[in-house]
């Protein structure tokens, strides 16, 4: 069978640190002028801007989300990380226009994808293959998603990263931190130094394919026993630090089953904090990136297909027994016992201000609802998300104080929230108790 090649418009990822640079530089003096022209405008109508009002006008921040598209890698993943996991940190405006960098990724052009394959798999690599798409099936912050077929009859996914991607993480995580400093929305007091250490190990830990193919397998081992899940099997011999090959696996977005039956729907999100549950007590090994496009749903074998294990993270020994005692402090009313749990797993310290404690526990206790009831909760009929949004932005508007907690804890939450987020769009109705239940 004849290769497939289909016309590809992409746009080329700047894969050298100093062309990576110049974007940056060209993004931040492109933000400068229009500031200054604002800024004049507004001083002429007897206006005092701020200098963070100025820079977050939606012209500057359609540059900003423009070039970090562009540049994809660590750039854009940091964009995406922020306007998810720092929403209550950030301005609307910004969390939004963040937001958009989770749809906004280009793919390479040919020219460039055939240049990386020929680095990866030798020169000639078209003769394994009796068909390859060129046009990308998916396209995201550090690669794209390729369908092919062997000359020995498998249907594979095919992941290539970037050019440039993995040598440019830290310079571009450190970039984008300036630029989030320059914009005046980040407390000049508080030390993101651990925050941004940690976006470049796990960066750098996405950016490795082969470890991504191990943890492919570990998943499909621990699921062996739950057919109801549909892990990827690993193609080794296609698979390299920068080319991930698995098998294609049919699905439709897990977000599109919002017209799906309700009994459909709520199996689904049962599953899906089932596993939540068995990551943190029974695996200590969770896949920790709620991005929805991280599950596909098989309508034919009624499967919840898991497809991205870059985000992996393996929990410490004493990390399940610690949320345990939190849980079951929190399901007893008992304040004191949350609080002491809290401070276990570093949520704050004791010498955090009462009132900072106080709507921590407030919100822990919020966030407990679900799980109150022997019942099937109803996360469509619930302002309960809203609600803990509007205590984070409270917490997070005391920027005398904020606190971050460890690290482990952060990316647990931000999967606790990806999924009561994609609950609440499914409009699901789960007994979060009884799957909760075994693990208390």
């Amino acid at each position: 069978m004849p290769h497939r090649k289909f016309e590809s418009k992409g746009v080329a990822v700047p894969s050298g640190r100093f062309s990576r640079l110049a974007r940056f530089g060209g993004m931040a003096g492109g933000i400068a002028g229009g500031m200054l022209l604002d800024g004049a405008k507004q001083l002429a109508q007897g206006k005092r801007p701020s200098v963070s009002d100025l820079l977050l006008t939606p012209a500057n921040a359609i540059k900003v989300t423009h070039q970090l598209a562009q540049l994809r890698g660590a750039a854009m993943k940091v964009g995406q990380l922020m306007s998810m996991d720092a929403g209550e940190m950030l301005p609307p405006e910004m969390a939004e226009i963040l937001g958009r960098l989770r749809s906004d990724a280009q793919h390479m052009p040919n020219s460039q994808l055939q240049a990386a394959l020929n680095a990866h798999w030798g020169v000639g690599w078209q003769a394994r293959f009796a068909e390859f798409s060129f046009k990308p099936v998916a396209a995201a912050s550090i690669g794209q998603v390729h369908r092919a077929k062997t000359k020995d009859g498998r249907d594979l996914a095919i992941k290539i990263q970037y050019p440039g991607v993995r040598h440019s993480i830290d310079s571009d995580v450190n970039n984008v931190a300036s630029l989030m400093r320059l914009s005046g929305v980040l407390p000049k007091t508080l030390n993101i130094a651990p925050m941004l250490a940690e976006a470049k190990r796990e960066l750098h830990q996405e950016a490795d394919y082969k470890q991504e193919g191990q943890y492919l397998k570990r998943f499909a081992e621990l699921l062996a026993d739950s057919p109801e899940f549909l892990v990827p099997k690993l193609h080794a011999d296609f698979t390299t630090q920068s080319v991930l090959a698995m098998d294609y696996v049919d699905g439709v977005p897990v977000e599109s089953l919002t017209d799906a039956p309700q009994e459909e729907r709520d199996r689904l999100m049962t599953l899906l904090v089932g596993l939540l549950f068995r990551e943190l007590f029974e695996f200590r090994l969770m896949q920790t990136d709620p991005n929805f496009a991280n599950y596909r749903y098989n309508t034919t074998t009624k499967q919840l297909v898991l497809l991205d294990f870059g985000a992996t993270r393996e929990f410490p020994p004493e990390m399940p027994e610690q949320y345990r005692r939190l849980m079951n402090a929190g399901l007893a009313g008992d304040r004191e016992a949350a609080r002491r749990a809290m401070i276990d797993i570093s949520f704050f310290t004791e010498a955090t201000p009462d009132h900072y404690q106080a709507a921590v526990i407030d919100m822990f206790e919020l966030s407990l609802d679900p799980l109150r009831d022997n019942a099937p909760f109803d996360f469509g009929n619930t302002d309960i998300a809203l609600r803990l949004r509007d205590g984070g932005m409270a917490i997070g508007q005391e920027r005398t104080f904020w606190h971050i907690p460890p690290m482990d804890t952060l990316f647990l939450q931000r999967k606790f929230g990806g999924v009561y987020m994609l609950a609440s769009r499914l409009k699901a109705r789960v007994n979060v108790r009884a799957l909760m239940q075994p693990y208390l």
